[in-house]
């Protein structure tokens, strides 16, 4: 999927897709409304909760703003399922999101260069063993987040096959794991990946050969020797593609079920606001004990 250009002035080579980059923004975007809108509710009394609260018009349209992120979320997951199938299955990319035991020698030679015992980092490929690890972090928090998030919008469904501990518990993993997430990715992914190292390439697409070297050699070497192009035969990928289709129609099927029931199969929770309405409770006069005297 890396493609080597030439630029005016030095050489590049293409990281990300169109795809992948509108994937991440739209992650992105997502990500952050819902840690807009998901953390004031969480401490609902603090006066930065407040003040959100009023600039997005009370609780219920925070509330709104939160379950439809939530929802653009979990559309951006499905397809990068459907994605990530594709890539492997159909266009026989190697899984190279995924740990494997030359990452441990990485870490071991990493940290023999921070204490000054070696001249280099380790020789990573297309992505480090930090990135790898963010990215089961993700899928990992997106599971965790999907799950309680669900039991929370849907608490009634929820006790009929769970505990009454069960939502309260989900309330609590939701706001730790939220709570977690965003601060990993300010102190971790966004100051270490855009700020430290300045690596715009999932929004530009491309990186420079000296970027290349820098943060993956081994896929620059990879590249260079020609390892990474692999040609597949028309035939051949119109057979995988005839597996692929109902595959990915199955999923799309599945989750689309979910999605309809994650979002308004418990209509029973909902409750909606009545109009005031005077009630009429008669005054009555309690009568005298039997036993009481008078006061003189």
């Amino acid at each position: 999927m890396t493609n080597e250009t030439q630029g005016s002035d030095a050489k590049t080579f293409t990281r990300f897709n169109l795809m992948q980059r509108i994937e991440h923004i739209i992650f992105l975007l997502s990500f952050s409304l819902l840690g807009f809108t998901g953390l004031p509710q969480k401490f609902p009394e603090a006066p930065l909760s407040v003040n959100i609260f009023k600039l997005l018009g009370g609780i219920e349209t925070t509330r709104l703003i939160h379950h439809a992120s939530a929802i653009v979320m979990m559309i951006v997951s499905v397809y990068h399922v459907l994605e990530v199938i594709y890539l492997v299955y159909v266009l026989r990319n190697p899984i190279s999101m995924i740990p494997w035991v030359n990452d441990l020698k990485h870490v071991y030679e990493d940290i023999l260069y921070y204490l000054g015992f070696r001249k280099h980092k380790g020789y990573y490929g297309r992505y480090s063993y930090a990135e790898k690890v963010e990215y089961l972090a993700l899928i990992w928090g997106t599971v965790v987040m999907g799950l309680t998030g669900f039991m929370m919008w849907n608490p009634i469904s929820t006790l009929r096959f769970l505990p009454g501990e069960a939502v309260p518990a989900a309330k609590a993993a939701h706001g730790g794991e939220a709570i977690l997430a965003v601060l990993a990715i300010i102190i971790w992914h966004f100051y270490h990946v855009h700020i430290k190292h300045l690596n715009l390439s999932m929004f530009t697409g491309k990186m420079s050969e000296e970027e290349m070297k820098h943060e993956h050699p081994a896929e620059l070497a990879q590249i260079k020797a020609g390892g990474h192009e692999m040609s597949i035969p028309e035939a051949v990928l119109r057979k995988r593609k005839k597996i692929f289709i109902p595959i990915a129609v199955v999923i799309l099927a599945i989750f689309s079920w979910g999605f309809y029931y994650f979002v308004g199969y418990e209509t029973t929770a909902i409750v909606n606001p009545q109009p005031t309405l005077p009630v009429y409770v008669p005054q009555t006069v309690a009568p005298p004990q039997p036993n009481s005297t008078p006061m003189p």
